[in-house]
């Protein structure tokens, strides 16, 4: 008698279990969306119908992988081109509108009013952290009130003109190897005249990795190139794990792409500890640490600010420090690469300025190195 009430008890239990889950994912899944739609039409705005779980995720990524394939001529609007699916929402349904990433609204915001009124209100509209975009990026971006504050003033240092201009030969020379490496593709090309077709994409990639990993970490660069290209895969796979990432707790199970992405993170976080304790270490010993990198003026500014007040919990801690190191990568690389490979895409549709630019280089310089005083001479190639 006494198993069978147990058995009652446990299956009832498991019953009411499944029920509540059953009843959770009924509303993740249907419930909520079907209400946040009701509720944002009624708000004016309009977009796709939602489909169950996955959303708009499958047309756009279908409508991405079909653009990325496409080559388009310099007089093409680039926008269709670059915001594919971002495009065909705004021509289908105007400023006013949302598309579904899996059972989560996303709203279009392309109104400098609007947006101005959402940046006013950090408490309202809060930086979203999903959980995929944790394993991407780290440091800063991420945080939020005081400690964003802190990590503020405490970085800000590295980034000071004076700081930054000692950093120029170190950035000449990675430029220099890159254009050594596209004249030795030329000399070794069989093309008469000496030319030869070079796709810049894969070297301005390795160039502004070549450059973070050199004015981040000085001498340790070649393990800075190492990270550079760890966090390059890592972002790759991200990208696909970004499609799924909608499924509660779909990144934590033992899939070969996530024990992939965690490896690759293992690495990447053991390299990084390496260099940042054989820094602090140094700093604790009192010797002479290079501070002409980003890493060395990071924790001097650290180390000041701890004696500053006088408590070490009131600094960043070592994880904070590897933190930011990863985001020297992940804000500085592709972003810069893009600007430039933009650039010389604008150049060459532009043919003038690509001229004006070459005569005015070759005035301030001639054949010597750039330096951070001929810069401040360039107008028409203006870095401010």
């Amino acid at each position: 008698m006494e198993t069978t009430l147990a058995l009652l008890v446990l299956i009832s239990i498991a019953v009411a279990v499944s029920v509540k889950w059953a009843v959770n994912l009924a509303n993740f899944v249907w419930f909520n969306p079907r209400k946040l739609e009701k509720f944002l039409r009624s708000q004016g705005l309009n977009g796709n119908p939602y489909r169950p779980f996955f959303g708009d995720l499958k047309e756009m990524t279908k409508v991405i992988n079909a653009e990325q394939k496409r080559s388009i001529r310099l007089s093409d609007d680039t926008c269709p081109h670059v915001f594919a699916y971002y495009h065909d929402i705004l021509n289908k349904y105007g400023e006013n509108s949302f598309w579904w990433f899996g059972p989560w609204p996303k709203l279009n915001i392309v109104d400098p009013e609007l947006i101005k009124e959402i940046l006013k209100k950090p408490d309202v509209f809060k930086k979203p952290l999903p959980e995929v975009g944790k394993i991407l990026t780290s440091g800063i971006v991420l945080l939020e009130r005081e400690k964003w504050a802190k990590h503020r003033k405490i970085i800000n240092p590295a980034f000071h003109l004076h700081k930054l201009k000692n950093m120029v030969p170190t950035i000449g020379l990675s430029c220099s190897n890159m254009i050594h490496n596209w004249k030795s593709i030329i000399s070794n090309s069989n093309n008469e005249g000496g030319w030869s077709e070079i796709d810049v994409w894969p070297h301005l990639e390795d160039l502004t990795g070549d450059v973070i990993s050199r004015t981040a970490f000085g001498s340790r660069h070649e393990q800075g190139t190492r990270i550079f290209h760890l966090q390059r895969e890592r972002s790759k796979l991200t990208m696909q794990l970004l499609q799924l990432s909608f499924i509660p707790g779909w990144r934590y199970l033992p899939t070969k792409l996530n024990k992939k992405v965690r490896a690759i993170n293992d690495e990447i976080e053991s390299l990084l500890r390496g260099i940042v304790d054989e820094r602090q270490k140094a700093l604790e010993r009192g010797d002479v640490v290079a501070s002409d990198d980003l890493l060395g003026i990071l924790m001097e500014s650290n180390s000041r600010f701890v004696d500053e007040f006088g408590n070490k919990n009131k600094g960043m801690s070592i994880e904070d420090v590897i933190g930011e190191c990863k985001l020297f990568y992940v804000a500085g690389s592709e972003t810069t690469s893009c600007l430039l490979v933009w650039t010389m895409v604008l150049m060459c549709k532009h043919p003038e300025w690509q001229t004006l630019a070459r005569e005015e280089v070759i005035r301030v310089f001639g054949n010597s190195e750039p330096s951070f005083e001929g810069l401040n001479q360039l107008k028409t190639v203006s870095f401010s």
